[in-house]
């Protein structure tokens, strides 16, 4: 029998807004005891995007969806250890100076909740047990149909359902505003969210659809001008238009506190539309995005990635969306995977400049529609079959939900759309090393 001795974690400080929570069927102290519970079916059964801890005694759960990260520390202290709990590595940080013991903090040593599952934390004090996760979300392969209209219906019809959720939820006088590129996913949440209103016999003109543009070059906003000039919808354009001098990738890293270089460049412009977007509008609270359309649909080009072959983008639920998996030797602890670690350049953007977002693409509802779609079936393993197929199951649903036939263009990257090639090769370094130095330079003092 062993004579290691524990030091039971005295603390939990938790930093997170409970009212940064968007929650559809349930009040949050009944989520919270959901979480509580450690049952996967309870948790699995909230709506909305989330993160939520519980503490009993010795055991804290944490469980979270895409759409809002939530980190953990464990600091050491005389009095006891302190388990702190916060959506960022800087708000650790600051915590950990307030302490009197920031010569413990690195950004290395805090955690991400990986997204999806009920992450179990035994507070017995050093040394700290390794987190015990219980997955909530899981896949119920093939169980559509191989046809695009019924996988449509279905899909956008959960997608739908979720934007007219959140439509709910905010104040009726409050205006709706879409991060808009023209493209598949936030054309989907543009011409659902216009409909949702119109069925309520609301003002469309609630509605804009916002644009960048980059020293007026790019390719979307000539494509969001069409797309809705198409729908009879163009009045719900805003472009933005900004310059490239004010780009800067630097201050996109401490942001989203990450140095992957695609999700550094979307930040980049995410800061750039949103920074401007809130100097015309100073009160403007609510937006909408379409994050996460690529993931569940697997729509990200397999040939840029030397690691990843159609069979293991296929062949691995949720792939896109929480990376190789947390019992993989590949997954990282201090960020999770896919778009469990990557979703916060759209939601740590937002939040720096005070807005309200939700990515109805990246909830529970939606991404569990998704993962029924017959894909191997659908695609028979064809990289092209693959790419096209997002933009006909899209297509097919919204006609479905709306009546409305949208357009679809060729994919584009958001950075790439929104400003020339010698703009966007002006403003970001080709090395990934430049993204991992600027990354170590946030935290150097």
């Amino acid at each position: 029998m062993s004579n290691q001795k524990f030091a039971t974690v005295e603390r939990l400080v938790n930093l997170l807004d409970p009212d940064s929570n968007v929650l559809f069927n349930m009040a949050i102290d009944e989520a919270i005891e959901r979480v509580g519970t450690g049952e996967p079916e309870k948790v699995r059964e909230i709506d909305g995007q989330f993160a939520l801890v519980h503490k009993n005694g010795k055991i804290v759960r944490l469980a979270r969806s895409i759409g809002r990260p939530m980190r953990y520390f464990l600091a050491k202290q005389a009095a006891g250890p302190v388990l702190i709990i916060a959506e960022r590595m800087d708000e650790i940080r600051d915590h950990l100076e307030k302490e009197g013991i920031a010569d413990q903090f690195h950004p290395s040593y805090t955690r991400m909740v990986p997204a999806h599952y009920v992450t179990e934390l035994s507070l017995v004090g050093c040394p700290d047990p390794n987190p015990v996760y219980t997955r909530f979300l899981t896949q119920h392969a093939n169980e559509l149909p191989a046809d695009i209209d019924a996988i449509g219906k279905a899909y956008i019809g959960a997608l739908a359902n979720e934007i007219d959720s959140w439509i709910d939820s905010i104040p009726e006088k409050e205006p709706i505003g879409v991060l808009f590129s023209g493209g598949v996913d936030s054309g989907a949440v543009l011409t659902l969210a216009y409909h949702s209103l119109l069925k309520r016999g609301q003002n469309a003109q609630r509605l804009k659809a916002f644009t960048l543009s980059v020293n007026e070059n790019g390719s979307d906003l000539d494509q969001a001008s069409e797309f809705l000039k198409t729908l009879d919808i163009d009045y719900l354009l805003e472009p933005i238009q900004v310059d490239a001098s004010s780009l800067d990738y630097k201050d996109a890293i401490r942001t989203i506190e990450d140095y992957k270089p695609l999700d550094v460049q979307a930040a980049t412009m995410a800061i750039a539309v949103l920074k401007e977007v809130r100097h015309r509008y100073p009160e403007w609270k609510y937006l909408l995005d379409g994050d996460g359309g690529d993931e569940n649909l697997r729509d990200y080009p397999i040939e840029e990635n030397p690691e990843l072959t159609i069979r293991s983008v296929l062949g691995n639920p949720f792939f896109y969306h929480e990376g190789w998996g947390v019992d993989k030797i590949k997954h990282s602890q201090t960020y999770s995977g896919g778009q469990s670690r990557g979703h916060v350049r759209t939601y740590a953007t937002a939040a720096k400049y005070g807005f309200e977002g939700f990515s109805p693409f990246a909830t529970s509802e939606v991404i569990e529609v998704a993962e029924k779609i017959p894909f191997i079936e659908l695609t028979d393993w064809d990289h092209e079959k693959l790419y096209s197929l997002k933009g006909n199951v899209t297509r097919a649903g919204v006609h479905a939900i709306t009546g409305m036939m949208m357009p679809v263009f060729e994919k584009n990257r958001f950075q790439r759309g929104a400003t020339s090639e010698s703009d966007f090769a002006a403003v970001f370094p080709d090395s990934p090393l430049a993204y991992r130095q600027a990354f170590a330079e946030v935290f150097s003092n």
